[in-house]
């Protein structure tokens, strides 16, 4: 569940953070081809742990294990600011002043961004939409709430995001208002899992909480990200390995 007054134990790692999305340095990669997925590792020295480590994301989420969960402590307003496209994803940029607590430690949010299909999945199932809600603590650790989004009713939430979506890679607009994350987040029960970035340097240690309660966008949503990103921007579920996944 989400509350604003309770927070929630979790595992902590160190990790770094960028403003964007999480790629290093200027190598290039891509989600298909010869710089796809199953090559990160390949590409790059800062990249090795995408095909070495042992809790990299996403992960298909299966064979739960009940534990308690706190709920989630939220205290954002609006201050998405600006929406840019990198090539690799959607993402809007996030003023200070946003946060959630996690085992009585802040963690600001900086950006949320999206995948299309998603990347997690649930008992195997893949949804048409990601949403990714990326904040940072002053040390650089990181903390990632997924929703999902089902094909449904057009959603108003989005519009502000969309009607400004930059349609060229490298271009960012300012938005005309700011958007409100509140609005974007739902509330209920999560399941927990300790992962990684799921872009490269795909640098581990990396809170990741998914949402139960399942968004809408419409058809037509859905299609104008896709074809702005002009491919599918997910990539493949990594293995569970030992680790537990908590709801």
């Amino acid at each position: 569940m989400i509350n604003k007054q309770l927070g929630i134990p979790l595992l902590i790692a160190g990790m770094c953070l960028s403003t964007t999305v999480f790629s290093a340095g200027k190598t290039h990669w891509a989600y298909s081809g010869d710089e796809g997925p199953d090559h990160w590792g390949e590409l790059d020295p800062g990249f090795t742990i995408c095909s070495t480590g042992k809790n990299q994301s996403p992960v298909n989420l299966t064979r739960m294990t009940h534990g308690y969960l706190r709920p989630i402590k939220v205290n954002y307003k609006a201050g998405g600011n600006e929406v840019v496209n990198n090539g690799h994803t959607v993402q809007v940029n996030y003023a200070s002043g946003s946060s959630i607590n996690i085992d009585n430690n802040e963690f600001q949010l900086k950006q949320f961004h999206f995948h299309s299909p998603g990347e997690n999945t649930i008992e195997g199932r893949s949804y048409p939409m990601e949403a990714h809600f990326v904040h940072a603590d002053k040390e650089g650790n990181l903390a990632v709430i997924a929703v999902m989004f089902n094909e449904g009713r057009h959603n108003e939430k989005l519009e502000k995001a969309w009607s400004q979506m930059p349609a060229q890679a490298g271009d960012k607009h300012a938005l005309a208002s700011q958007i409100d994350a509140n609005r974007l987040l739902p509330g209920g029960q999560y399941y927990r899992f300790n992962g990684s970035l799921t872009t490269p340097p795909c640098s581990e240690g990396v809170r990741w909480m998914v949402m139960k309660r399942v968004e809408n966008a419409s058809r037509e949503q859905i299609e104008r990200f896709m074809k702005v990103m002009q491919h599918p921007n997910n990539r493949p579920v990594q293995p569970v390995n030992a680790r537990l996944i908590v709801q």
